[in-house]
């Protein structure tokens, strides 16, 4: 197993004599594209900053490639630094051409000119903005000069990559075309990355693990579907948009088979659950179907629910169909089945969803 390319331990950052970022371990693994996935002030920036040797911690340690980091060492500080490159939310573009902006890092370090001309114009064409090259950077719409942005950290070839919200400022369309072309990017360069967002789609979309940061405390780190489907806590679960979570008691447990009473109704939660007492039964809305009538095929491994429809909110592809079951569900149908459906405010439904769908949370964790 090969050892982490950045790692934290026991880290704490202060402003003003208020700590700022508390984390007591955290390992970036090299190749891997880590999501900090927080709100606005929840210690992204800060984090970044620290993994990026930018700021010194109050204490704790940051270990680079299995060195620990003396920033008193202004040279070999800016040596590690060199192996990284950033990707501000703002572009932050000189004076001067496309080209020339792409190309600054590589004249700073010296590199023969030819060089320069290789890769710059490599990356000019893998973010299709070749056409773009002789433009002024300041004459450039936002999609451009992030392009551009992105071109000028990716031809240094970074060990680590960092990138704090930078499709935050794009209209949705440019947003999501620079998503999809920018991981394709990230696949085929290999590039250690850790990627700043406030957006649960961007996580998913760019992410191969999450860290989710509430308050400047990591409160969860793990892959994708086990952050997003199994949070640890309820404030984690809320956060990463789980809307169905309904209070209740463990009643019994046999065969892998949790059941939860729930007042009016009983769920069932499969797996080895080390959970007793009280508990948050937790559903994501895309896991939850809405039918007009019980299918009397339904196996033993869906929990079923009888209710009426409280409001039903169209998105773009989806509709949230909201029922109250005794108590409130969340399901997200794709728009075009509710159409030929009579489902519709004061509808009785049945609601379904797998029993490995429901996810249990120890109460007042």
């Amino acid at each position: 197993m090969t050892r982490p390319i950045v790692e934290l331990f026991d880290a704490k950052v202060a402003y003003d004599d208020r700590c700022v970022l508390d984390v007591p371990h955290l390992a970036i693994e090299r190749g891997e594209i880590l999501t900090l996935l927080g709100e606005n002030g929840s210690g992204k920036t800060t984090l970044l900053r620290l993994l990026g040797l930018l700021i010194e911690p109050e204490c704790g340690r940051v270990v680079f490639d299995g060195e620990d980091v003396d920033f008193g060492k202004q040279a070999r500080l800016l040596e590690l630094r060199r192996k990284m490159a950033a990707v501000m939310q703002q572009p932050l573009l000189c004076r001067m051409s496309v080209s020339r902006n792409v190309g600054l890092g590589l004249r700073f370090r010296r590199l023969p000119k030819v060089e320069v001309k290789k890769r710059v114009n490599d990356w000019l064409e893998r973010l299709s903005i070749s056409h773009l090259a002789d433009r002024r950077a300041l004459k450039l719409s936002g999609g451009e000069a992030q392009r551009t942005s992105l071109a000028r950290a990716m031809v240094l070839n970074p060990e680590v990559l960092m990138l704090d919200e930078p499709f935050a400022s794009l209209d949705a369309p440019t947003r999501h075309n620079l998503q999809q072309e920018f991981r394709d990017v990230l696949a085929e360069s290999d590039v250690t990355t850790v990627f700043a967002t406030h957006d649960r789609g961007e996580a998913i979309t760019l992410g191969n693990r999450v860290a989710v940061l509430m308050r400047g405390s990591v409160a969860q780190v793990g892959s994708i579907d086990s952050v997003f489907s199994k949070p640890t806590s309820l404030e984690t679960a809320r956060f990463v948009g789980i809307e169905t979570i309904i209070p209740g008691r463990v009643a019994s447990e046999a065969n892998d088979l949790v059941t939860v009473d729930c007042g009016e109704i009983s769920i069932q939660a499969s797996g080895d659950y080390a959970v007793s007492g009280d508990v948050y039964a937790a559903i994501r809305s895309e896991e939850i179907d809405v039918i007009e009538r019980l299918d009397s095929s339904e196996n033993s491994g869906t929990n079923v629910l009888f209710g009426r429809v409280s409001k039903v909110l169209p998105e773009e592809s989806l509709c949230r169909v909201m029922v109250d079951c005794g108590v409130p569900v969340v399901a997200a149908v794709n728009r075009a089945r509710i159409r030929d459906t009579t489902i519709d405010v004061g509808s009785s439904v049945c609601v379904k969803f797998p029993v490995s769908a429901t996810h249990l949370i120890k109460r007042g964790s």
